[in-house]
Formats: C-alpha cells, sequence, structure tokens
C-alpha cells in the first residue's frame, strides 16, 4: 500500500475528513478511516469518469460486504467495472473496522452507513448488497429511500426466517469465521459452502484466500446476531426502486428459490441468474460487471446531480 499521490492542496475537502489516507495502487482504491459517533470506521473510495469521459456515469455506488468481509474482497469485482465511483467500508467488526462494544441491528448498520454518506457529502447513491450485506442493502433502502436511486442484491435473501435455507450441514460450517484465517481448512469447506466453479477450480479457491483478510470472531457473531429474527418480508414490496437481482444457480448458502421468491414479490424487479455458486462476484467478476453497469446505466440521464462536496469532484 502506498501513500496517496494527491498533494493536500489537491485532495477533495471530504478526503481531507479522513485520518491515514492510503491509496492503493493494485485496488485503485483510496482507503483510510473515520470515526462516526464512536465507531472507527474503514473506508475506500475511488473516483468515478469525469464528465469529459462519461455523458452519463452512474450514480456513485455504495457496497455493502457478505459476512466477515473485507473491503479487498470486491477488488475483482471492481476491477472489471471502473467507470463506478465507489464507497465501500469494512462493517464494525470485519476486516479493519474495530467491533463495536454491544451487538447491534441491522437498522443501526444502515444508520451507519448513512452518517458515512453524510460525512463524505453523498447524497443518492446506488447500492450493491452480497449476501449478508444485501440484508443491509434491503434495510436500508427502506430506512433511507431517498437516498437510493437503484438497487442491486447479490447472493442474498430477506432474513433468516422468512428464506429457504441451505442444507444444515453448510449452515453449520459458515457459522465459523475460520475459514477467513484458516487457509487449509477453507480449502477443505469452499465447495461445500460457496458452490460454483469452488467446487472444481483450485484457482477460484485461491482467488478468495488471496483477498480474504479476517477481522475478529466477536464482530462475526454481532454480524450474526444483526440477522436474527430479521426479515424483509413484511416490507418488501414497499420497495420501489428499480432493482437488479443476482443469484447462483449453484448456491448452497442462499439457494435459488430465495431469488425467485425476491423478485415476484418486489414491485420493480428482475432476475438475472448466473451459472455459478455464492461467490459469483468474485470468481466470475467480468461476466457479472457488465451486467450491473448496464442495468445502473439505464436511468443514468435522469440521475440526480452529485454534491459539489462529493468526493473526488476536483479529480
Amino acid at each position: 500500500m502506498q501513500t496517496s499521490p494527491a498533494s493536500p492542496a489537491q485532495r477533495p475537502a471530504s478526503l481531507e475528513r479522513l485520518t491515514n489516507v492510503r491509496f492503493d495502487a493494485a485496488l485503485n482504491l483510496h482507503v483510510a478511516t473515520l470515526t462516526i459517533g464512536s465507531q472507527q470506521v474503514r473506508v475506500a473510495l475511488r473516483p468515478g469518469p469525469t464528465v469529459e469521459h462519461s455523458s452519463h456515469p452512474p450514480a456513485p455506488l455504495l457496497l455493502f460486504n457478505g459476512i466477515g468481509a473485507n473491503l479487498e474482497l470486491v477488488a475483482p469485482f471492481l476491477k472489471a467495472m471502473p467507470q463506478c465511483e465507489v464507497i465501500v467500508f469494512d462493517v464494525p467488526g470485519a476486516g479493519q473496522s474495530p467491533a463495536p462494544q454491544w451487538p447491534y441491528r441491522l437498522f443501526s448498520m444502515a444508520r451507519l452507513a448513512a452518517g458515512l454518506l453524510d460525512t463524505l457529502g453523498y447524497g443518492e447513491v446506488d447500492v450493491l448488497g452480497v449476501s449478508w450485506g444485501g440484508g443491509l442493502a434491503q434495510q436500508f433502502a427502506i430506512q433511507y429511500p431517498a437516498r437510493v436511486r437503484r438497487l442491486v442484491l447479490a447472493a442474498t435473501a430477506m432474513g433468516g426466517v422468512s428464506m429457504v435455507p441451505g442444507r444444515p450441514q453448510v449452515l453449520w460450517k459458515m457459522l465459523n469465521p475460520r475459514r477467513y484465517v484458516d487457509r487449509g481448512y477453507m480449502r477443505s469447506i469452499a465447495a461445500d459452502i460457496y458452490g460454483g466453479s469452488l467446487r472444481t477450480n483450485v484457482d477460484d479457491i485461491e482467488l478468495f484466500l488471496s483477498h480474504a483478510k479476517g477481522g475478529n470472531r466477536r464482530g462475526y457473531r454481532y454480524q450474526m446476531l444483526a440477522m436474527m429474527g430479521w426479515t424483509s418480508l413484511p416490507w418488501l414490496w414497499r420497495i420501489r426502486q428499480p432493482t437488479l437481482i443476482l443469484a447462483g444457480d449453484d448456491d448452497p448458502l442462499v439457494p435459488l428459490i430465495n431469488a425467485r421468491v425476491q423478485a415476484s414479490i418486489m414491485r420493480n424487479a428482475r432476475l438475472h441468474v448466473v451459472n455459478d455458486g455464492h461467490l459469483f462476484l468474485l470468481t466470475r467478476a467480468a461476466e457479472v460487471a457488465p451486467v450491473v453497469l448496464d442495468f445502473l446505466l439505464q436511468a443514468g440521464a435522469t440521475a440526480v446531480a452529485r454534491p459539489r462536496n462529493a468526493p473526488f469532484a476536483a479529480l
């Protein structure tokens, strides 16, 4: 990781609010920390195309990652979709964001994300949620509807109490965060819990291992507790934003039937099935990224203008 080449005079005001700013050349992300209330959060930002390079760029993309996942895990997907300005952060207790003192619910994590946007100067954004982060994305969309232009739900469901679950032996293995820190353990269970190409492709397992950086066990348990009793089923139909639902056809954790149910309930949703397992955003990034980008660009001309102090406006 390298120090950002931008001088203090060139940096947007919002970037100056962050501490320990670094530029990760491999990820093309500005990585920093900020404090929202009493919670320290590791956040990464990436500039989008200038007006000269794109007449109708998509709105900034806020990305919610999966359970236990650090922001580096979305790097292959972001690399395949360079047109988007991106905000992604480590959920408290995952990656390098410290775990909070007490457990939390999804509504408080949505409030944290809104505070992050406020601090950075963002107004309306597109939102993409992966797996556990898909639940948070649904919560954010219903809690802050004016801030969400378009919604992408990947490998996710309506919550544990209302989803069609995977097999018990698969869910039992998922309960343990050991896969993020023990490479041998991850190699032994990857096929069972993630399915798809990880059943046969050793390179895809290594791709996961090369990007995964574990958080801590308490943070992982808090993420699981946040989902206990949560469901979007009673209000999912109220989400009016255009929604793209992505699902793998061989996902042991979140079987495809969940995505079909979601798509049938939501007023303005369409389903795209990927020939892969739970980690298709990582393993099929080059295939899935154009689908997501096309969806985000469909209403690009009508997107609300970014606020003047939006990050990277001067870059």
